[in-house]
């Protein structure tokens, strides 16, 4: 197996992209073999000076810049921009997350750029979309988790609306970007032709949530903060145990048998407060007394492994730390090494869709601030 085998080896990706959202879109398909070529203004991506650091490199610009080339170019300087022009002349896609209008007024739009290669995938990803009216308004993450009902659903019930612990409406943008690029690119096989394709970091976070979708959109509901429980079923949500919590999923009456049965408790499987998922979740505080009594003696983990053990969906809270050095996740190829001239080999994450036979791993790290631009040059000379 070699790198050359990896299924988007064929593809030259210009990413004018900075920060999160474009990078991580960008970096999924670095993963898979791309040729992704960072065009970075003179003092770099703002991610290259954002910590934590070590030795002087931005731990966040490594994870989302990985596997790919950096060439500096100027965009408001003549030169740099026909040198631009130049490289989407022989691009396959090109992503962009400037505010709308910048392209433009770059002489680097859709339009200009589609027209000198109609083969090329432009892809525009912004807070608020290319149209629309609010359009040109700024957004990050946290503004966007904000206008997007996520934050109003998240947390407890009693307290204030809470913030996902990740920067979740940028994650969701890229890989809804990368999404439409690979059906971009299927569709060029057929036609010929590329596609200008438009993603706002808002719809993405909204489709992200088509529980609360249909809520409102087909049963007229309005979702509000269940905090750790499930909205319409039980018992399914986060208990107590002695030590730590643990998670439980039950979502239908024969699991629901089997719940009862494992926690000492086959009586409630028979009481008609709890006759049907949705009589359950209206009476979930009887089912949580009886769970967390039953787990008073146990730690979350012990209690976990008897409910696994009786075929039950459950699992003590992991941290950050022990998801990403977990012997799961060594044996998936979540975290494969890459050799970093100045910070030794780093353990980098990789995208997570296993292609069978294709290798994982095998990346150039990082790249330095115009690393490579020698060498794109040269390479437009040829």
């Amino acid at each position: 197996m070699t790198a050359n085998s990896k299924p988007l080896s064929d593809l030259r990706i210009l990413d004018f992209t900075r920060v999160l959202a474009g990078p991580y879109a960008t970096a999924l398909m670095a993963d898979l073999g791309a040729d992704v070529i960072k065009i970075e203004g003179p003092e770099g991506d703002e991610y290259r000076h954002v910590g934590p650091f070590q030795h002087g490199e931005s731990a966040l610009f490594q994870s989302v810049n990985r596997g790919k080339r950096s060439i500096v170019l100027d965009l408001k300087d003549p030169k740099d921009r026909d040198t631009a022009i130049a490289m989407a002349e022989r691009a396959d896609v090109l992503v962009e997350n400037f505010r709308p209008g910048v392209m433009e007024r770059l002489g680097l739009g859709a339009e200009a750029l589609c027209a000198r290669n109609p083969r090329l995938i432009y892809a525009s990803i912004s807070g608020f979309g290319q149209s629309g009216p609010m359009a040109a308004r700024p957004a990050y993450d946290i503004i966007v988790q904000a206008m997007s009902g996520l934050m109003e659903l998240t947390g407890s019930p009693e307290g204030a609306p809470t913030m996902v612990g990740e920067a979740i409406a940028d994650v969701a943008a890229g890989l809804f970007a990368g999404w439409g690029i690979m059906a971009a690119l299927h569709e060029r096989q057929r036609t010929g032709r590329g596609r200008v394709i438009d993603v706002a970091l808002a719809d993405a976070l909204a489709s992200m949530m088509p529980t609360a979708a249909a809520r409102v959109l087909v049963a007229d509901q309005t979702p509000v903060r269940t905090g750790n429980k499930h909205a319409l079923s039980a018992p399914f949500g986060v208990y107590a145990a002695k030590a730590g919590h643990f998670a439980v999923a039950v979502l239908n009456d024969k699991l629901f048998a089997g719940f009862c049965a494992a926690i000492g408790r086959a009586d409630l499987a028979a009481d008609p407060r709890l006759v049907n998922d949705s009589a359950r979740r209206a009476n979930e505080t009887v089912l949580a007394e009886a769970i967390e009594s039953w787990a008073a003696g146990q730690t979350a983990e012990e209690a976990a492994v008897v409910l696994t053990n009786a075929g039950i969906p459950a699992a003590p809270l992991a941290t950050v730390r022990e998801v990403w050095t977990s012997e799961h996740a060594m044996a998936r190829g979540l975290v494969s090494p890459v050799a970093h001239p100045l910070l030794g080999v780093l353990n980098l994450p990789e995208q997570p869709v296993q292609f069978i036979g294709s290798p994982r791993g095998q990346r150039r790290p990082a790249p330095g601030l115009d690393e490579h631009g020698a060498e794109i040059r040269a390479e437009l000379e040829r």
